[in-house]
């Protein structure tokens, strides 16, 4: 068994652990919604149609707030197409992926289910068939109270009070040649400019997402941020990160480093974000909302799940419906713990899908709902990681990688919450093999009542979650947890991801 040493320093917090680091993503693509979120005729189903073994999953997950309606849906997207009597509601094509949209659930409908799970509203505007003046209407419609035409529409539809939606993202990966309307940084970043000014002139306090690149791998990469932001840095508070992993090839090493590359993509992010900060003497802040992240297999939509035909516009297809595996969980914890590493510049993120859509839910029409194998990592880290982010520092062996070269066998990061006399760490081990033994010292943080860890792994790193055995994988007690002469100490598996919550005794000296 290999060794693993974590220091870390609860005096020195990194930055206060946000609670939008845990949102979601739900776009109207494949069976996100309809037969995920909404199927009327299931044996769950409430008065509005939407699932309420759904909804349980989804309180369970702790999904903080969620990214509406895109994603590439967006970027085609009529929002009064959402709103008003059902039956008036036109049904639309879909050109992003190739879809009918029957708009039977809309802005109302969604805003009331995310009442009902106790989620944030975050909504995405049209910059790239529309521009600032739907915009500016669509948040006259949603946060008037009362007193314009909009706002009494939206009374008119039976909504009395705004849906005072605070967070708003100024369109969808707008440098990709697959978005509808895409276009260079230079264009965009003066129609988000002039979008973010207006949407303030209406409200000051909202929080405006500007995009950056769609992804770190993009030859606009960078200077697309740089430019983008020359023209809005003082009007907006974010700019999106969005990134994708996979294994390749059968490479599981260099998967299993994904993090590593989610690290630096948020530090050139950060670094090109100050660089504009410092070039225009601003004392404004802006942060990354890394508003779409997870594991998906991008290849696989292009070669299996692509729709075509000029007269072939299915309503809810089954599209990304990607089955998670284990090793697929500890990736997704390992990029969790990268947000939460800088949680003093990532401040907002949404794990891109919720249901259905690579997505930790799956449903079945009919039927079930299930949790995918990486349900459980995010919702442990949104349950545990609370209060502070603080420095930690991991010293143990490495192994090769053909992508990063050499790799840490193991990554973590801690939180630590004063107000409750906790701490949580949260550990990955990535050798393929061998489990690793982690020691924890603890004296400075103080005397330890209680020490608990649960880990998900399994003998087959590509075990899966399905409709015919829903839990074929979960989490497990890590009983080897112990607290020794002022340290605490866990072994962790070889593929597995492991979170450890800590309690200091009452009174003890921090």
């Amino acid at each position: 068994m290999a060794d693993a040493r974590l220091i870390f320093d609860h005096r020195r917090p990194v930055g206060a652990v946000n609670r939008r680091v845990f949102g979601s993503f739900i776009e109207h693509l494949g069976r996100a919604v309809y037969d995920g979120l909404h199927e009327p005729g299931h044996p769950t189903a409430d008065a509005d149609g939407f699932r309420e073994d759904v909804k349980e999953l989804v309180r369970e997950l702790g999904v903080s707030a969620v990214r509406y309606p895109g994603g590439n849906f967006v970027s085609g997207f009529r929002w009064e197409d959402s709103v008003g009597p059902r039956e008036e509601r036109p049904k639309r094509l879909d050109l992003a992926w190739h879809s009918t949209e029957t708009n039977e659930v809309g802005l109302h409908e969604f805003a009331a289910w995310l009442d009902a799970v106790g989620s944030e509203l975050m909504l995405a505007v049209n910059l790239g068939t529309r521009g600032t003046l739907e915009a500016i209407d669509l948040l006259e419609y949603s946060n008037l109270a009362q007193g314009s035409a909009l706002a009494d529409r939206r009374i008119a539809n039976g909504r009395t009070r705004p849906f005072d939606v605070k967070m708003w993202c100024l369109g969808n990966e707008m440098d990709g040649p697959w978005q509808l309307g895409h276009r260079s940084a230079d264009d965009y970043g003066k129609l988000a400019a002039q979008t973010a000014k207006g949407m303030r002139m209406f409200d000051p306090s909202l929080e405006l997402v500007v995009c950056g690149s769609s992804g770190r791998g993009m030859p606009t990469f960078g200077e697309w941020e740089r430019v983008v932001l020359n023209h809005a840095y003082d009007d907006v508070d974010y700019i999106s990160c969005h990134a994708y992993y996979a294994e390749k090839d059968g490479d599981l090493g260099s998967f299993l480093a994904s993090a590593i590359d989610m690290d630096s993509f948020i530090e050139q992010v950060v670094t090109t974000i100050d660089h504009v900060k410092a070039v225009k003497r601003s004392d404004h802040v802006v942060n990354i909302s890394f508003d779409e992240w997870n594991v998906w297999d991008i290849a696989r939509f292009e070669n299996v799940d692509k729709i075509e035909g000029v007269d072939n516009w299915p309503v809810a297809p089954r599209l990304l419906e990607d089955a998670y595996t284990v090793s697929d969980a500890v990736v997704v914890g390992n990029l969790l713990i990268s947000l939460l590493r800088r949680a003093d510049r990532v401040t907002s993120a949404s794990l891109a899908q919720l249901v259905n859509v690579i997505a930790p839910i799956m449903t079945e029409p009919g039927g079930i709902a299930w949790k995918q194998t990486t349900f459980f990592p995010f919702a442990v880290t949104s349950a545990l990681a609370t209060g502070q982010s603080v420095p930690t520092r991991v010293d143990c062996d490495t192994y090769e990688t053909k992508e990063f070269g050499d790799a840490p066998l193991v990554d973590a990061v801690t939180t630590v919450d004063e107000e409750t006399n906790s701490a949580s760490v949260f550990a990955v081990n990535r050798s393929q093999t061998e489990s690793v033994r982690l020691t924890i010292p603890v004296g400075e943080f103080g005397d330890i009542a209680e020490a608990t860890a649960q880990t998900l792994s399994d003998e087959d790193p590509y075990a899966v979650n399905t409709l015919e055995n829903p839990e074929r994988v979960g989490l497990k007690a890590n009983d080897s947890i112990r607290v020794e002469n002022g340290e605490v100490v866990v072994d962790l598996p070889p593929i597995s991801w492991t979170a450890i919550a800590l309690t200091r005794a009452v009174g003890a000296t921090a």
